[in-house]
């Protein structure tokens, strides 16, 4: 097999894996497996689930691309090769155990969160 063909599969293989363990993360009840005795039920939890992990790519997408437009602002020297390598599947800032609140907050005038400044020590260290 040729080497840029291998690459490629294992760029394709490290996408998927990626998004199946964000994907994982999110759907963490019973240990990521799906337990319905109905087809149509278990069709219905893998929709639910592919709804919500496509909402946190656009959301880690938005604010990725906002973060780097803040760096690029700054004057902060981005290599396209290392920006190109990003992932829309991060997920460690994700808290799937927990309080939830439904009420909207107030995002301001830009109707968006404000980014954290990257000198405050971090919220789960």
């Amino acid at each position: 097999m040729e080497e840029p063909y291998r690459r490629d599969i294992k760029g394709i293989r490290n996408l998927q894996e990626s998004r199946h363990a964000l994907a994982g993360k999110i759907f963490h009840g019973r240990k990521g497996e799906v337990y319905q005795r109905y087809y149509k039920r278990m069709e219905d939890q893998l929709g639910a689930l592919g709804l919500v992990l496509n909402c946190v790519t656009l959301w880690n997408t938005f604010y990725a691309d906002k973060a780097l437009g803040r760096l690029r602002d700054a004057g902060y020297p981005l290599a396209e090769e290392d920006v190109a390598r990003l992932s829309p599947f991060g997920r460690r800032h994700i808290n799937v155990i927990g309080t939830y609140t439904f009420a909207l907050p107030d995002l301001g005038p830009a109707g968006v969160r404000e980014l954290r400044d990257p000198d405050e020590p971090d919220w789960d260290d």
